[in-house]
C-alpha cells in the first residue's frame, strides 16, 4: 500500500528539507513546494491527506488567500504554519477553516501528534458486515443525513455535503445534544478540541460557515439558533 501523501507549501527551504525528511522517515510520502503555483500543480496531480501551509509566501499570495480557494473547492486537512504566534492571526486561519495552527519554531514531534490528531478525526471507520459499535452511528435531520463512521453528511438531494473537521466535530456534538443550550466553552470542550484557546470569535465563525451548509435562509437561521448571552442550540428534529 502507498503511504499517504502529504504536501507542504513553505519558502523556506530548509524548513521544507526538515519537513520532508522528518515526515518521510515517520512513514508518510511528502512533497514539498515553495508557493501557490507548486501547490496547485501537485493537487492537479496528486491526492493528498494533509496539507502544511506556511502563513507568510512570496508571490503575492499568503497563506490565508490558498487557504481560502483551497476551501472553495476542497476540505483536506490543513494545518497552518507561521512564524507569528499572533491572536488575530491565529483567529483569521480557523476562520478561514484551518484544522490546527503551529507557531514556529515547532517541535517535529509536537507537529506529528497533531497531525496524526487531524487524521484520526477524519478517518473512515470501517467495520465488519453485521457489526455495530457505538461509532457506528448516524443521524437524520430535516432531510439531512449525518454518516459519523464515514464522516460524511448528505443532504435531502443526496448530495455529499463539504464539512472541514472542525464543522463537522461541531455539527456531531449539535445533533447528539439536540434541543439543549451550548455555551461556547461547552461547544469548545465537547468537540475536544485542546489546540485552540476558547475564542469566541473561533466558536461564532464555524457556525456561520455551518450555517451556511444546511440553513435555508443562513440570514435567518432555523436549525442553529443563538440563544443570547449564552450560547447556541440546535432545533432541528434529529431521528
Amino acid at each position: 500500500m502507498e503511504p499517504d501523501r502529504i504536501l507542504v507549501v513553505d519558502d523556506d527551504a530548509r524548513i521544507r528539507q526538515m519537513l520532508v525528511r522528518y515526515f518521510d522517515d515517520s512513514g508518510y510520502r511528502v512533497t514539498a513546494v515553495a508557493n501557490g503555483a507548486g501547490m496547485r500543480a501537485e493537487l492537479s496531480k496528486h491526492e493528498y491527506v494533509a496539507i502544511f501551509l506556511d502563513l507568510v509566501l512570496p508571490g503575492g499570495e499568503n497563506g490565508f488567500d490558498l487557504l481560502k480557494e483551497l476551501r472553495g473547492k476542497s476540505d483536506v486537512p490543513v494545518l497552518m504554519l507561521t512564524g507569528q504566534d499572533d491572536v488575530t492571526d491565529k483567529v483569521i486561519g480557523l476562520e478561514f477553516g484551518a484544522d490546527d495552527y503551529v507557531a514556529k519554531p515547532f517541535h517535529l514531534r509536537e507537529l506529528l501528534a497533531r497531525l496524526r490528531t487531524v487524521l484520526r478525526r477524519r478517518a473512515v471507520a470501517t467495520l465488519p458486515a453485521g457489526k455495530s459499535s457505538p461509532a457506528d452511528e448516524a443521524f437524520r435531520f430535516e432531510g439531512y443525513c449525518l454518516d459519523v463512521p464515514r464522516r460524511r453528511l448528505s443532504s435531502p438531494e443526496g448530495d455529499d455535503v463539504p464539512l472541514t473537521t472542525g464543522e463537522f466535530d461541531m455539527l456531531l456534538v449539535f445533533v447528539r445534544h439536540s434541543g439543549r443550550v451550548l455555551s461556547r466553552e461547552t461547544l469548545m470542550e465537547l468537540t475536544r478540541n485542546r489546540n485552540l484557546e476558547a475564542f469566541d470569535r473561533v466558536i461564532d465563525a464555524q457556525i456561520v460557515r455551518l450555517r451556511k451548509k444546511i440553513e435555508p435562509d443562513p440570514k435567518a437561521p432555523a436549525l442553529i439558533q443563538s440563544v443570547r448571552g449564552v450560547g447556541y442550540v440546535f432545533t432541528g428534529r434529529v431521528l
